[in-house]
């Protein structure tokens, strides 16, 4: 069993919510979609965002939330993996921005740039 460690929390806390935004809640409406969106491929239409994006931007979380919850047990590129969330989070953060989404929708992503900002100072 992997220590526990803030950065390990960090990487759990980060590494299950992508997954489970990606895996099992991506047909679900939430109050954070942006737009009028009701589920994250929809959310990609309101922003203006090309069809493969989605598969793209899908592929590099769960790919990365894969990276930072094995990385616990295996040595794996998880400072990568966390840099390319950060990056991507900023991106949403903009899409937010771009389609003049109330703040509130923002916070989701908000919050995951900045466990993985604090991530990668203390990882």
């Amino acid at each position: 069993m992997p220590a526990l460690t803030f950065a390990s929390v960090l990487q759990v806390l980060i590494g299950v919510a992508l997954l489970n935004v990606w895996l099992l809640r991506a047909g679900n409406s939430t109050a954070y979609r942006g737009g009028g969106a009701q589920s994250l491929k929809q959310e990609f239409v309101e922003y203006g965002l090309p069809a493969a994006m989605f598969y793209v931007v899908g592929a590099l979380k769960v790919i990365a939330g894969v990276i930072l919850l094995a990385g616990l047990w295996w040595q794996l590129p998880v400072a990568l993996a966390t840099a390319v969330v950060a990056a991507l989070m900023v991106g949403a953060i903009a899409m937010h921005i771009k389609t003049k989404d109330p703040v509130r929708k923002s916070v989701p992503a908000a919050v995951i740039l900045l466990l993985c900002v604090t991530l990668l100072f203390i990882g």
